[in-house]
């Protein structure tokens, strides 16, 4: 296959596969992956004698934080905690993924691992799971994101500066080369998702011509954020390969088209037994309370709720940012209770409030805060 870029250069995967092929000589490729200042995935590879039996066993490492916006050139090194374990599903076994956290070096700390730095949300995510660990905390998260061209502008599947001819209604779950753009991207994230260990239930079609959403969860805890994290790296290599660009704006194109977002699933150990529609009533009416909705819009994007404004209008299967509502089976709501839920009086909510960009140690730590802290205090 060749991936053609949008300065015309073309790249032979073929040919790599080549030197891919060749034995590794009983060494092992760690891909460290981490955030950067913006958010984004970095990584960089390291060389092992041998595969890690758990985290304990890999090295700490560091990098250049002034490149990534993360530290000044006068101090600019930053630690690298590795956190968890995938497979490497682009160089196969025994070759691994490995998902860092970021930290500022002390030198009389254990390992040298000093205090997270600001960009590292998952120490205090980690530490409010810890807290709510008996709660059995529960996450689905539904990722949608839009496919571009190696231009950046332009959707895949739209014209070039142009619209597609039909407007939104029959891109939704569809089939059919005039529906569905992008769907050999989809499928090879969604195997890769699955050889590399992250917990992927599912993709569709979204609403948007070249827009699609994959589900991962349920997820306890911590692993949520970390499951997600690195599915977005898989999805970003991936679409490196197809010479495609991945956008998780949440109002990628303005005028009537669907925003994306990122539904967040959430249930208790109480919400799932008998009785526990009452809980999951009680956490929907904490999300409610004075304060609460700014608060938590404030946490759903990366930019302080600015990003996620554009897309809570009211319209476009979203509820305004104005004010907190929930229903059942109603996706114009905040949050949306199913309707087997409300049958079987017990299961899960879904918070459609989060954005597509949305830092997912953020959100569920905040989802966590508000609903079910108050219980552990």
């Amino acid at each position: 296959m060749n991936t053609q870029f949008s300065n015309g250069t073309k790249l032979d995967l073929a040919i790599q596969e080549r030197f891919c092929n060749l034995p590794n000589m009983g060494k092992v490729q760690a891909e460290y992956v981490w955030l950067g200042g913006g958010f984004e995935a970095r990584c960089k590879t390291k060389t092992l004698d041998k595969a890690p039996e758990s985290v304990a066993d890999l090295p700490v490492w560091n990098y250049d934080g002034s490149s990534t916006g993360q530290a000044p050139g006068s101090d600019s090194e930053v630690l690298l905690k590795p956190c968890a374990i995938f497979n490497d599903p682009f160089r196969g076994a025994p070759h691994i993924l490995v998902l860092c956290s970021t930290h500022l070096p002390d030198v009389d700390a254990p390992l040298g691992l000093g205090k997270g730095i600001p960009t590292n949300t998952r120490d205090a995510c980690n530490e409010i799971m810890e807290k709510v660990k008996a709660s059995e905390p529960w996450f689905g998260i539904e990722q949608e994101y839009t496919l571009f061209e190696a231009d950046g502008i332009t959707p895949f599947g739209w014209p070039k500066g142009g619209m597609p001819i039909r407007p939104q209604g029959p891109y939704y779950c569809s089939v059919g080369a005039e529906n569905a753009f992008g769907r050999p991207i989809v499928e090879s994230h969604y195997r890769a998702c699955m050889y590399a260990g992250v917990n992927i239930s599912g993709i569709n079609g979204e609403v948007m011509p070249g827009q699609w959403e994959y589900q991962v969860g349920p997820c306890t805890g911590i692993d949520s954020g970390d499951h997600l994290t690195m599915s977005r790296y898989i999805l970003n290599r991936v679409c490196e390969q197809f010479g495609i660009v991945v956008s998780y704006d949440p109002k990628p194109i303005e005028g009537d088209w669907n925003g994306a977002g990122c539904h967040t699933n959430f249930s208790t150990k109480e919400m799932r037994e008998e009785g526990g529609y009452d809980k999951i009533i009680e956490a929907l009416e904490r999300l409610g309370a004075p304060g609460k909705q700014e608060e938590h819009l404030a946490a759903y994007d990366p930019n302080g709720g600015k990003d996620n404004a554009r897309r809570l209008t009211g319209a476009h299967e979203t509820a305004s940012a104005e004010k907190f509502t929930y229903g059942v089976a109603n996706r114009g709501c905040s949050a949306r209770i199913p309707r087997m839920t409300e049958k079987e009086k017990k299961g899960y909510f879904e918070d459609r409030r989060p954005s597509s960009n949305m830092d997912p140690y953020i959100v569920t730590a905040k989802i966590i805060e508000t609903c079910v802290l108050p219980d552990f205090s």
